[in-house]
């Protein structure tokens, strides 16, 4: 059993370590010292959501619907160069922490859900690949290897999110934000490419 759970932890995080969107909005917030607590917790019950209804069964379901995915793809694509652009932007004029205004928490709350969300990878790693391994455990076993990529979730956001906000006194340079904003600006570009192109 408690291999089955440990396979699932390292699975898990293999699949959400990979810089992307949302890994890169975490960060940047955890460096702002923004609303860190809510962001962390929304990643971390949007992924929990998703892996245990992938290991309930709706990656078949997301499977017999590929429109859906489409429309994320597309949706998400969208987002994400709009996202790249406005990094992009402020890559341009580096400032500290301080001298950026803060973000009101419902505007980082709809960022850290789009991110989330309209990100079709999301559903394809979390719901269908997570989902798929867990089942070939078994009725009696699957919840938990889920438990274990749940598990590697928490850590993960919590590790990101508070070591970025650990970090963001020292970091807090105008010459640091614009390599922030530039990384996550290009990430995002790239991420809305590799969308497109499928």
């Amino acid at each position: 059993m408690l291999s089955i759970w440990v396979t699932g932890m390292v699975t898990g995080l293999g699949l959400i370590v990979a810089i992307g969107a949302q890994n890169a909005f975490v960060l940047r917030q955890g460096l702002r010292r923004e609303h860190i607590g809510v962001v962390v917790a929304l990643c971390i019950v949007s992924d929990a959501l998703l892996i245990l209804g992938g290991t309930a069964g709706i990656g078949a379901l997301v499977s017999r619907f590929p429109a859906v995915l489409e429309i994320l793809r597309w949706a998400g694509a969208a987002y994400l160069a709009w996202w790249g652009i406005r990094s992009l932007i402020s890559a341009a004029k580096p400032s500290v922490l301080e001298a950026q205004a803060p973000r009101a928490k419902g505007t980082v709350i709809l960022t850290t859900l789009a991110l989330t969300f309209l990100n079709p990878h999301v559903y394809l790693d979390t719901v269908v690949l997570l989902g798929s391994l867990a089942n070939h455990y078994g009725s009696d076993t699957r919840w938990i290897f889920a438990a274990g990529a749940v598990v590697g979730s928490v850590l993960w956001f919590t590790a990101l999110g508070y070591g970025a906000r650990s970090l963001s006194t020292v970091l807090n340079r105008p010459r640091t934000w614009q390599i922030v904003d530039l990384l996550i600006g290009v990430v995002m570009l790239v991420l809305a490419v590799r969308l497109v192109a499928g």
